[in-house]
């Protein structure tokens, strides 16, 4: 009777506690980490095909395929470096070890891209900078968990979310300017950003010591298959969820530009203005969407974010072209604003509450020892369906002859799919980590 009272004693103890406090100052510092991989990367896919069929004259098969090289590198080597930097004991923490070595080797390679007058010295710098931009992405992301308290993950991905986008396309616009001063300095700014970014957060992120036993080593292969044991199948939903919706999302972004002219009869540059509608409505939306999933739930808000971009990308497939293309509303900065655009940012609404309340899903799905595993298997899958894409949808074009119509199809198909796979899984919500905690350790007792 005594220990029955003591349990219940203890548990309104849990219930009681309190959650650990949100830092503005540490999340605003990921996400300077993440302006500047975003703009970094931005300067990447925007300036290195030029060079590649400028400087050097190789056709668009090899650009096409060099370019794909940052997705087989990520699929490669960030999925293992997240579980290598869960097992990885030092006095600086598990994560800053990775970063401390891939930022600085980045930042060199970054530097030396533009410099490259041979072509094999080229290929080796840029080849340099994939690994190295890859060696160490896993263990920063894995950085989000390690300091932001469970029930504030959600908001902190929408900031830092936000923040990287804003990166990118301040690389779009300022690296442009740069460029027609000097093709280099695009990437020497880059890499200057690269080296602030490790040294601020060297500096100012201290990560919790606390996982400084000597614990069984988790391989990400042992996580997997963790997974694919687990009855409850919510974390293998979740992941298949994610490549599905990355599948979606990829497949109308590879082509987009191609719908534009071919189906809409738009101008070349069209396709890139639509991506920037839909970009600027992610970057609105990136903190609202993270507050809605600490609010009503990160499940719900990520549902509803499926079921936000699946309508709208088949009622661009249903529209006929001349609807879709009558202008709507000029705005400031933007323009001219047709059917497809405002389609397109109520669909970035949509994207953006699905990516930023994914992530902290799978942060959640797992406990402390493994979170960089998970992380690591979320850019798996993710980078998987960033591949199967535009594949899928090139297909889907070429069996319908041609048909640029189609490439609003495969993204609903695939969303549905995710929706349906979404419905079964049951975790990844915020938890409070300390009455977990003790939780565990009072059930333990029992």
């Amino acid at each position: 009777m005594e220990r029955t009272q003591d349990i219940e004693i203890r548990e309104e103890a849990i219930d009681s506690l309190s959650i650990p406090k949100f830092n503005l100052v540490n999340t605003s510092l990921l996400g300077f980490g993440y302006f500047g991989i975003s703009a970094v990367w931005a300067t990447y896919n925007a300036f290195v095909p030029i060079f590649l069929a400028n400087k050097f004259g190789l056709n668009a098969a090899f650009i096409g395929t060099f370019m794909a090289l940052d997705n087989i590198a990520a699929l490669l080597i960030q999925p293992p470096v997240g579980a290598w930097s869960d097992r990885w004991r030092t006095r600086f923490g598990r994560r800053l070890p990775f970063i401390l070595v891939g930022a600085p080797l980045a930042a060199a390679a970054c530097g030396l891209i533009p410099s490259a007058t041979a072509l094999p010295l080229f290929l080796a710098s840029t080849t340099t900078f994939l690994l190295s931009m890859a060696f160490w992405r896993t263990p920063f992301t894995a950085l989000i968990p390690d300091i932001t308290p469970s029930p504030y993950r959600s908001q902190a991905n929408g900031i830092i979310n936000a923040i990287g986008v804003l990166g990118a396309m301040l690389a779009f616009f300022v690296g442009a300017t740069l460029y027609k001063q000097d093709p280099a300095y695009p990437f020497w700014a880059g890499a200057g950003l690269l080296l602030l970014v490790a040294g601020s957060i060297t500096v100012f992120i201290k990560e919790p010591l606390v996982f400084a036993g000597k614990e069984a080593p988790i391989s990400l292969l042992n996580s997997f298959l963790h997974i694919l044991r687990d009855p409850d199948r919510s974390s293998l939903r979740l992941l298949l969820a994610i490549f599905c919706w990355f599948v979606s999302n990829n497949a109308i972004d590879a082509f987009i530009s191609l719908y534009a002219v071919h189906h809409l009869g738009l101008a070349v540059t069209s396709g890139a203005r639509l991506l920037g509608l839909f970009t600027v409505s992610y970057v609105i939306f990136a903190v609202p969407a993270g507050l809605l999933g600490g609010r009503f739930g990160r499940r719900i808000s990520v549902l509803c974010g499926i079921a936000i971009m699946g309508s709208f990308g088949l009622l661009q497939y249903l529209l006929p072209a001349r609807l879709l293309t009558i202008e709507l509303v000029v705005l400031p900065v933007l323009g001219a604003v047709p059917l497809i655009g405002l389609t397109l940012m109520v669909g970035g609404i949509g994207w953006t509450l699905v990516n930023v309340n994914s992530l902290p899903m799978v942060m959640d799905s797992t406990g402390e020892l493994r979170v960089g595993a998970y992380i690591g298997l979320f850019f798996l899958f993710s980078t998987l369906g960033a591949i199967v894409g535009p594949v899928v949808n090139g297909l889907i074009i070429q069996w319908g002859g041609g048909d640029y119509s189609l490439t609003m199809l495969a993204g609903p198909l695939f969303m549905l799919a995710a929706f349906l796979l979404m419905l079964g899984v049951r975790r990844g919500e915020a938890v409070n980590p300390l009455k977990s905690s003790m939780e565990s350790s009072l059930h333990g007792r029992v």
